[in-house]
């Protein structure tokens, strides 16, 4: 029990302790990714809401990356990521196999550039398609690998592939919904939110440091009660950035 009170309030203190980061100056290949003729109008209906241009630049993500992008669902981030990477570098979509209640499985998606490979596995079995990444990408579905219908075998299990799969100096984004604080996973399967300091917790449990977090997503108006579904896009979400350490 005083392991779990330390261990949340380290996690508590990490997230008010590192400084967030400010506004990122926007480079040019992020935004001729954005201006890309192909992009979807229902894409770019969600980007006020969104702030890919900003969310990408703080990520870092450039020209020449290896990026691994967790549960890309309808591929909103697929379609920037693979135009920044362009043709020397390569997006590894990764979805899960699983059966959603009421919803059966999602169709998979079409590769939006040919330096896309899709990928599905089941929980039990994830790995990682490829290593020396420069980019893990997970946008608004980490609270997801903690559902049953998931299948992980552990989130420390999952965090260390992803760990081992990024070079050193690689970077893991976390983008989620906002839970209230000290609510850790409780809300994942109800609302779809999670603690952003059990995020923390879990993911610096393996080796990664916290490199930069940033507000630019949050809404106060937000408070934490709601399924974020019914929240029209306008939830309070969170961004991580977590760096493995250069060797």
């Amino acid at each position: 029990m005083r392991k779990s009170i330390i261990s949340t309030a380290l996690a508590a203190f990490m997230l008010s302790g590192s400084a967030m980061a400010a506004a990122p100056t926007v480079p040019a290949y992020v935004t001729a990714a954005l201006a890309d003729a192909t992009r979807p109008d229902a894409d770019k209906a969600r980007d006020v809401n969104r702030k890919p241009a900003e969310v990408l630049a703080f990520a870092g993500v450039k020209p020449g990356d290896k990026v691994g992008e967790l549960m890309p669902g309808r591929g909103y981030y697929t379609r920037l990521l693979c135009h920044i990477a362009g043709t020397s570098g390569q997006v590894y979509a990764i979805g899960f196999a699983m059966n959603i209640p009421g919803r059966g499985p999602p169709p998979p998606m079409a590769p939006p550039c040919p330096n896309v490979s899709v990928s599905s596995v089941k929980g039990a079995e994830f790995a990682m398609p490829a290593s020396g990444l420069d980019v893990v990408w997970t946008s608004e579905n980490y609270h997801d690998l903690h559902l049953d219908m998931i299948g992980l075998t552990s989130m420390q299990s999952f965090n260390k592939k992803v760990y081992d799969a990024l070079k050193p100096g690689g970077i893991f984004l976390v983008e989620d919904h906002a839970a209230a604080a000290g609510s850790g996973k409780r809300d994942a399967s109800t609302l779809h939110r999670i603690d952003p300091a059990t995020v923390i917790q879990e993911v610096t449990s393996v080796g990664f440091v916290l490199d930069g977090q940033s507000d630019m997503l949050a809404n106060s108006a937000d408070d934490h009660t709601k399924p974020v579904f019914t929240l029209g896009g306008k939830s309070d979400k969170f961004l991580l950035k977590f760096r493995k350490p250069a060797r």
